[in-house]
């Protein structure tokens, strides 16, 4: 049986230093271009693998990144878990999820419990959770390093990744009020997030440029579910006064629109316009597809991760250089069109 290649060979044939391998393989930015082609060949010539927990005991670190989240989507969690892997499969680290409750009165302990118990070399946070103030500064004042996902800019250019959902949801605003929009609903998501109230704020600064303003019995909050959609949209669409468009905080509520819709024998998009927020797996797929706010979440993760272990390597110079901002766009798909004409010709 061939002898399986150690990090002491990889060493000798590539002529540098164990340190330096090891550097290699943990994608440190302090490694020379030439050297590190050089390493990487004799790797792949030897196919040499690395031992995690040999690694982890020779530099006191774990390889392993912690995701804290209490999020009910599915779909949002697959493309974040997705973004985070492809960058930790290439670097050696590995990923462990940790749910939690936003509002449990233990999270701030629970979430430090956590990261202790897996002896993680760092966390990231996603939104809700991301938003909590007294979180962010328990995991400061513990040193370890974290990277929060969030609507607005929480926190120094390491420590956050923004999706710009303001500016996307003014440019949804704008989408409707061009296709002859006036009589509009907004469903949004609970209030006490933040991405909830920069969507619904946009989306209302977003009219006004256009002199349009929402009813406010025409905002009603719902809890980014399917189940809270269909609860939201019977309530507009029993009203007498029915709107000819409904933008909702996310596409499962969307999707529960579109559900109501269907019920009641109203034709979308020939009698209401339906848009959603996120543009997941189910926007697509949905009859008719949706129109919908791409919220590139796979390359927030992405981010997120590249800025944690550049922290983790001691360059939070590099991790404030990577981008803290993504922009959400517009996807136009079959469930929104031109308001019909209220006049006979």
């Amino acid at each position: 049986m061939q002898k399986q290649a150690t990090i002491n060979d990889v060493a000798r044939i590539a002529g540098v230093s164990k340190r330096t391998v090891s550097r290699v393989i943990n994608g440190s930015l302090s490694v020379g271009d030439a050297t590190r082609l050089r390493v990487e060949k004799v790797i792949s010539d030897l196919k040499y693998s690395p031992n995690a927990q040999a690694r982890g005991l020779a530099s006191s670190r774990s390889y392993l990144l912690g995701l804290i989240y209490d999020n009910p989507d599915a779909l949002y969690l697959d493309d974040v878990q997705r973004g985070v892997l492809e960058v930790c499969s290439n670097l050696g680290y590995e990923l462990v999820v940790h749910p939690c409750r936003y509002r449990s009165e233990s999270l701030v302990q629970d979430c430090l419990r956590f990261m202790q118990r897996s002896k993680l070399d760092g966390v990231i946070v996603l939104p809700p959770v991301s938003e909590l103030e007294n979180l962010a500064q328990a995991l400061k004042d513990s040193g370890s390093p974290y990277v929060r996902l969030s609507s607005v800019a929480l926190d120094e250019p390491k420590h956050i990744v923004v999706s710009d959902d303001r500016a996307a949801a003014a440019e949804m605003a704008r989408y409707f009020a061009q296709l002859g929009h006036e009589e509009i609903a907004f469903i949004s998501g609970p209030q006490r997030y933040k991405s909830s109230t920069e969507r619904m704020e946009g989306f209302q600064l977003g009219l006004s440029a256009y002199g349009i303003k929402i009813d406010p019995a025409r905002i009603i909050e719902g809890n980014n579910t399917y189940e809270t959609g269909i609860e939201c949209a019977r309530l507009l669409l029993q009203a007498d006064n029915k709107p000819t468009a409904i933008f909702a905080n996310n596409d499962q509520m969307a999707a529960g629109v579109l559900k109501v819709a269907h019920s009641m024998g109203i034709k979308v998009p020939e009698q209401l316009s339906v848009a959603g927020f996120d543009d997941n797996m189910l926007a697509s797929r949905v009859i008719p597809a949706l129109t919908t706010i791409r919220r590139p979440v796979r390359q927030m993760a992405l981010l997120a991760t590249s800025k944690m272990i550049m922290s983790i390597e001691n360059n939070d110079k590099a991790a404030s250089n990577v981008a803290a901002k993504v922009a959400p766009t517009l996807v136009v798909r079959e469930s929104t069109a031109r308001v019909a004409s209220s006049t006979t010709e």
